[in-house]
This record gives C-alpha cells, structure tokens and sequence, in this order.
C-alpha cells in the first residue's frame, strides 16, 4: 500500500515539533528520515503509527487513515520497531508469534506458526528459535523485533534507528535485511537514521527534516554538500566508491 501523509502537524504542549508534513511512500520503496537529534524523527514515526496523536493532518494507507483505525486495525497494518524496548525473557519463537497478536482471537493457529515459521527463514533466525532474546547480542536481538513486526503482516514499517548500538557488521546486516523484506514483501518502510551513508546505501527516497519541518524531500538527487550542511551544519564533500555514495566532513559546522 501507498504511504501518503498530508498537512500533518504535532506540538508538545505549546510547542510545535512537527508543521505541516506531507510526502508519500510507494509500496516496494524505503523511505529514510534524517536530521539533526531533535528534529523530529522519532515523533514522526510515532505520529504516523497512531503512539502520538497528531494536531491535524492525515495518514493514509491507500485509502484507509490510519489515524481513524482502532488499535488492532494499527497493528494490523502498521508494523512498528522502536529505538528501545524491554528485556524479553522469552524465546526468539515466541517473541515473533506475539507479531500475530492483533489477528489471534483464542489461541495460535497453523497459519499463524506458519507465518512466524517462514519469518524466522526470512531473518536468518531460526538456529535461535529456542533460545532466551535475553541471552542475545544488540545485533541479533534488533533481527528478532524487526521480525516480530513483520510477523504482523504489515503494510507499513516504522523503524526508529534500527542500527543505533550496532557495529558496522550488524548494521549492515540488519539493514539488509530490511531491504530484502521490504522488496519481498512489497510493502513500504520509513526508517529514521542518523547514520547518512547508511541512508544513502540503503534508501530509495529521503526526507530531510530542520526545525520541525521538511526541509527537502525526494530521491538521490537531493542529497548534495549543499543541503547536508544547511540541515547539519557540517561541511561535506559527495562521493562514490565502488558504486555507494559516500560522505565525508570536512570541516567544523
């Protein structure tokens, strides 16, 4: 399903974090959301998944507004990754089977193991099925809530840096990951980042948030030393190897 969010607005008490965002996601596509710490990134995200209630505005997942839909429906749709969450005692298999919560009425069912099943191929986890999260690396604990929220089945996935805390090989990894559902899945993904040159490696489209709002958005082509310096302040220069942008600072902002 299409991503489209218009005129969407959010204010902490009197003070306004998001104005006026509006820009659409197609089902397929990675949408990744960068800025400076504050700007807005992790509200965004809360917004469109209905944890924060919006001032105004829409979400729509083609023609449905998120923000209309009970929770279960939410959840349905909508598969979300935060940047923190508790310690999980439980198994990694079961701790993907509570994806399946908003459709389980009375008890598990076959189509329901089935999918945690093919998830757990999906994320290169089932080795671990048996074993305690707890017991788990950062690297390899992110892998199973990434697949918990794909075992919901969703249109949308959230995720809000998934790769802070990893090294480079994990974050790597997750985000490839990431990739594969997304184009196996067709389903469409927003990710803030802090990380650009994992942004650029791995998103299709980039929204550029300063000062509550969108400074820019759209594909590779607005990612120029330009308008990197005037949403964070730091000199850089552009450049390619072996085929992956690359940037560098340069200089103090």
């Amino acid at each position: 399903m299409r991503l489209s969010v218009a005129g969407l607005q959010f204010s902490y008490n009197s003070h306004p974090v998001l104005q006026d965002f509006s820009f659409q996601v197609e089902p397929g596509q990675i949408l990744a959301v960068l800025g400076v710490n504050g700007a807005g990134k992790s509200t965004l995200l809360k917004c469109i998944n209905k944890i924060l209630r919006p001032k105004r505005g829409s979400v729509l997942l083609d023609e449905r507004d998120v923000l209309k839909m009970k929770g279960r429906d939410v959840a349905r749709h909508v598969g979300y990754v935060p940047q923190t969450y508790g310690e999980e005692e439980l198994t990694v298999f079961d701790t993907v089977l509570l994806g399946r919560k908003p459709y389980i009425q009375w008890a598990a069912t076959q189509r329901d193991m089935d999918i945690v099943e093919r998830i757990l191929v999906q994320m290169e986890l089932v080795p671990f099925a048996m074993r305690p999260v707890n017991k788990f690396s950062g690297g390899e604990t992110q892998k199973v809530i990434i697949a918990r929220a794909l075992a919901q089945e969703p249109d949308l996935l959230l995720l809000d840096e998934p790769t802070s805390n990893l090294d480079l090989k994990n974050q790597v990894e997750v985000m490839n990951l990431v990739v594969r559902a997304v184009r196996a899945q067709g389903i469409s993904a927003v990710v803030s980042v802090h990380d650009l040159n994992l942004a650029f490696r791995f998103a299709d489209r980039f929204l550029m948030l300063r000062d509550g709002q969108v400074y820019t958005a759209g594909g590779r082509e607005i990612l120029t030393p330009e308008v990197i310096y005037e949403v964070y302040g730091v000199p850089v220069i552009l450049s390619d190897v072996r085929g992956y942008p690359v940037v560098v600072a340069v200089g103090e902002g």
